[in-house]
């Protein structure tokens, strides 16, 4: 009889067998031979595990180009790698890692196989991020030796590991595998078995909905994904990362997530459907939501959907002067943007004094740039020069665009459009900076709702290169071509979208930080656990309850309930523990406590 392995003393993973020689399985091989393991790759395709040997020895050259490797340590560690198609090498091994097809068919097989190959005190780690854990140990003859272990892609440069138990894993196992992955030079997280674990149940939701939006023709894949690039400084945009995970196995793990959740926000978005079975899988195939110049490689060529540079359209209106009005962080940002690309600014606040604050606050600003070196204080001076504070928006008579950044409130920005309505000349554009409420309620408000735009800046707007440019069914087709020209001038990026709630970003984003606070409200994973998930897991600059401290709890809730109110989806309502904190007045970092306590300023 075999004792419970909580009684048997650990033994250091030495010889570990990986199954499945993709790419994962490529690069966990190579991550293992540079930590000095000896390791069985073992692949059903000779082509494949020689496929999986040469892109080793090619990436570890690269590795020795760079400096990370010397040609010593590179030699050594494909000594220690050695392949076969045969299952049986992984007999000797001291843990087996699969990484095949995810299928509960083909991993149950492997596994009931191996039950009968390896040594009663042999660890089996199932690399799944969509399928049970659980349901695969209880399938095998040892399933208190069974657990997940979850690399990300590419394996060797991402540092997140998800060390996943189920409710028969042993702790000794659990232990062993996370004091493997910590001497590989990684960071393991511990989850609990469900389907996405921490870092794949949040990205997947937020890649399905991104999916869903283009479907909806709402924005281009283009606009999508640079909206999320530059709005929320991703390194990659959901549909491109769509494509190099594969739409098939999107597909597989969103079924898997629904059936469990039966949350509308995991049922796969149909075109996940059609492209997969027409055989458009993303990079492996050649082609997905974006075309490639072959099958697995990552350079984007033009298609039939790839934007026309510089096509043809109704002529702008020439702007020479800009209101901006508000006298908070947005609307001096905004302000100093404009007057750094020459144009003549009136800064209109509610009294002089806001106005003469605003300024100060621009000239401070660009101290800073002269400090570090980015403009020189001449230039400084004359773009301060620029700005005209005024304590009446009757000083945007003359103005070409009027930008509003004042409060988000539909009642005061309807009020201040109506006074534009009044002030401005006939052909001014007028322009909304909201990030969430409709563009056409301001429109309403005026006599002129075809001169009516949005441009939502991102903060700081100095820093951040987004603005997402917001049509209402009203707006005029040379206004948009105005805005479009003005964000070309001004060094932004502009992305189209529809008058909807959240637009792109905030729309893609905010239902992904409400799914992370349920996780802790289940408590299914700590804060610290997320967070670290998600930077690691995901190249996220922030983990999730960061970014909510920084935006703002109440700012964060009062969108959730928007986006929720506008698409009545159950997922969408915001969690319970978001709104008790915001009720205690834990807004975030602000007020000194959120999701986590600061210190006092």
């Amino acid at each position: 009889m075999v004792a419970p392995l909580s009684d048997t003393p650990l033994s250091p993973l030495r010889t570990i067998a990986v199954i499945g020689l993709g790419t994962m399985g490529t690069g966990i091989t190579e991550v293992l031979a540079k930590a000095g393991r000896e390791v069985i790759g073992i692949d059903i395709s000779e082509a494949q595990a020689a496929r999986s040997l040469a892109a080793l020895e090619a990436s570890t050259a690269r590795a020795v180009q760079r400096g990370r490797l010397t040609e010593q340590e590179r030699t050594a560690a494909l000594a220690r790698v050695r392949v076969s198609t045969d299952l049986r090498t992984a007999a000797d091994a001291d843990l087996v890692i699969e990484v095949a097809p995810e299928s509960y068919e083909i991993k149950q097989q492997i596994f009931r196989e191996l039950d009968g190959l390896v040594r009663p005190e042999t660890i089996l780690a199932t690399g799944t991020n969509a399928l049970s854990v659980t349901r695969l140990a209880a399938d095998s003859a040892r399933p208190e030796r069974v657990l997940g272990l979850h690399f990300f892609n590419p394996a060797p440069a991402m540092k997140l590991v998800e060390v996943v138990s189920s409710v028969l894993t042993a702790p000794t196992a659990v232990t062993a595998v996370t004091n493997l992955a910590l001497d590989l030079g990684k960071e393991p997280v511990a989850v609990g078995d469900r389907p996405g674990f921490v870092a794949d149940g949040l990205l997947f939701g937020y890649l399905n909905q991104a999916a869903a939006m283009y479907e909806a023709r709402y924005a281009s894949r283009e606009d999508i994904d640079a909206a999320m690039r530059l709005g929320c400084g991703l390194p990659m945009g959901p549909l491109a990362l769509l494509d190099l995970i594969g739409v098939d196995t999107a597909r597989t793990v969103l079924e898997v997530m629904y059936a469990e959740s039966h949350d509308r926000l995991h049922a796969p978005a149909p075109i996940l459907k059609q492209l997969s079975e027409a055989g458009l899988t993303g990079r492996k195939s050649g082609r997905g939501f974006y075309t490639y110049d072959a099958p697995d490689s990552a350079t984007v060529v033009p298609d039939a959907l790839t934007p026309l540079s510089g096509a043809g359209g109704a002529p702008g209106r020439p702007v020479s002067s800009v209101g901006v009005a508000g006298s908070g962080t947005m609307a001096s940002g905004i302000a100093e943007v404009f007057a750094k690309a020459g144009y003549d600014v009136v800064l209109a606040a509610r009294s002089e004094e806001k106005a003469q604050t605003a300024k100060a606050r621009i000239g401070k600003s660009l101290s800073r740039s002269v400090d570090k070196g980015r403009l020189t204080a001449e230039a400084a001076a004359q773009i301060l020069d620029r700005i005209t504070p005024a304590g009446s928006y009757d000083a945007f008579a003359d103005v070409d665009l009027a930008l509003e950044a004042v409060a988000e409130d539909l009642e005061i920005k309807q009020q201040l459009f109506a006074t534009l309505d009044k002030v401005c000349k006939p052909g001014a554009v007028l322009a909304t900076t909201t990030s969430s409420l409709p563009v056409v309620a301001c429109a309403r408000a005026t006599s002129r709702p075809q001169d009516v735009i949005g441009m939502h800046f991102f903060n700081p707007a100095p820093a951040m290169k987004l603005v997402e440019v917001v049509r209402t069914v009203l707006t005029a087709d040379d206004v948009h071509a105005t805005v479009r020209e003005v964000c070309g001038r001004i060094k932004k990026h502009a992305v189209d979208c529809g008058d909807r709630a959240g637009f792109i970003v905030n729309a893609l984003l905010f239902p992904y930080l409400n799914n992370a606070i349920k996780m802790v409200q289940e408590h299914y994973a700590s804060l610290d656990d997320i967070d670290a998930a998600m930077r690691l897991g995901g190249g996220y600059p922030m983990g999730p309850f960061e970014l909510l401290d920084v935006v703002g709890l109440d700012v964060s809730l009062a969108i959730e309930k928007v986006l929720h109110r506008e698409f009545r989806d159950p997922g969408l309502a915001p969690a319970p523990l978001l709104e008790h904190l915001v009720a205690a007045g834990c807004l975030g970092r602000k007020t000194g406590r959120g999701f986590r306590e600061y210190a006092r300023r």
